[in-house]
């Protein structure tokens, strides 16, 4: 049998300057996962990694390895962190509760925005990197599986994604504070990735004068400029584009922020000191948040947006009570199916080990009546047989119909009767 454990940090358990600390990069994830292997062969792991959490999930032997403690020290040492610094901000998760939290947060009612539909994407990539790389076996493969499945199926048959505010419509309200007109106003992209598309959108939807895509791979850039009717430009002009820009919004995966408070003082008096409005989506950050202390410089971060859109009204919180009993219902359908599986090979162990020690009794007594006919000794073969397929038959049946209870009694069966597990 297998075990599963996870630990993870969100919004709610850590604030984002921890956060982006601990937040992996897909090259860094990749990397992760060949070292996780290497330490812990028989194990299967996925890491999920994105702006609001960092999980790693991982399912192992019995009595095997990773525990909880590993799990907290292979993070904190791939970033050379104190395992102190770690362990403050985790949750931590065992067996079904591991499975009820992953299909609680690919369906978005862990998010910060309850009925964002970006997590699931996020955890469908996850799987598939270590689907890829070989990492997902018998017990996260059908799990990952089933928590996707389940999240299509609440956003199918609940109301959840509806009246949902998301992070790019509350950037549009917050820059309607600040600027009454958008005809004049320049639009500045740092990054082509998903975020940044989201959030340009809202913003094209203003009819801004100007729309620039500013990114190292100038062939994505290109693609996500024209996609908006802007231009592409490149890093190496930055400075200049920041000069000329009145809405910055910024989601590279650059290690450690690309503004800093002296570089954008010398962006500000090139525009003399004209409302400057940034959007920092990027995990690490890519602005110092110290650029947000400077004159007419407003600044907003990942978590600013989202507490913002995490309000909701009555109606949608009908809609997360509904989804969150689908989820449960889902919950225990895996855990069913999975434990019947575990189940099975068990009971044949007990069947077949139960019946080979009355085979052995029973010769033992035949061989001290020898008198006894064929038949005789056939009836007392098949008398031993009725007798363990009796004593066996109600606790076994006990198991198969206890359903998402029976892990208790799976451990307690192997152990009594001392079954490989």
């Amino acid at each position: 049998m297998q075990r599963l454990v996870m630990i993870g940090m969100n919004h709610s358990t850590a604030p984002l300057a921890v956060r982006e600390k601990i937040a992996f990069s897909n090259t860094q994830r990749e990397l992760a996962l060949g070292q996780f292997r290497e330490k812990f062969p028989e194990a299967e792991a996925v890491l999920v990694s994105t702006c609001n959490r960092v999980e790693l999930y991982a399912a192992r032997p019995v009595h095997g390895r990773p525990r909880i403690d590993d799990l907290v020290a292979f993070v904190a040492a791939f970033h050379d962190l104190p395992e102190s610094e770690v362990k403050a901000h985790i949750y931590e998760r065992s067996n079904r509760a591991v499975a009820e939290h992953l299909f609680t947060v690919a369906s978005s009612l862990d998010s910060l925005v309850v009925g964002e539909t970006q997590i699931l994407g996020q955890i469908r990539d996850a799987y598939e990197v270590s689907k890829k790389l070989g990492m997902v076996g018998n017990l996260l493969n059908p799990l990952f599986q089933r928590a996707i499945a389940a999240a299509r199926d609440v956003m199918a048959a609940t109301r959840l994604t509806e009246g949902r505010r998301s992070i790019a419509s509350i950037a549009v309200e917050y820059a309607r504070q600040i600027f009454e007109n958008f005809r004049d106003k320049t639009v500045l992209s740092i990054g082509a990735g998903k975020m940044s598309s989201l959030v340009l959108q809202h913003f094209s939807e203003l009819q801004v004068k100007r729309l620039v895509v500013c990114n190292r791979d100038q062939t994505r850039a290109q693609a996500l400029a024209s996609r908006f009717g802007g231009v592409a430009a490149r890093m190496d002009d930055l400075m200049q584009h920041l000069a000329e820009a009145d809405i910055v919004i910024s989601s590279t995966a650059s290690p450690a922020p690309i503004i800093t408070p002296t570089m954008f003082e010398q962006v500000m008096k090139q525009r003399r000191w004209r409302p400057s409005f940034l959007v920092d989506i990027a995990l690490p950050r890519d602005i110092d948040e110290a650029v947000g202390d400077l004159e007419n410089v407003y600044l907003y971060n990942i978590d600013d947006l989202q507490e913002v859109a995490a309000a909701t009204d009555s109606n949608r919180r009908e809609a997360v009570q509904s989804a969150r009993e689908l989820v449960l219902k889902q919950v225990d359908e895996f855990v069913t199916w999975h434990t019947a599986r575990e189940v099975g090979p068990l009971i044949e162990q007990l069947f077949s080990r139960s019946h080979n020690m009355a085979r052995d009794e029973v010769q033992r007594t035949l061989k001290k009546l020898p008198d006894l006919s064929a038949e005789q000794r056939q009836h007392v073969e098949e008398l031993a047989r009725r007798i363990v397929n009796k004593l066996l038959n109600d606790p076994v049946q006990a198991i198969r119909e206890s359903g998402t209870e029976a892990s208790p009694f799976v451990r307690a069966l192997a152990k009594m009767f001392r079954l490989r597990s």
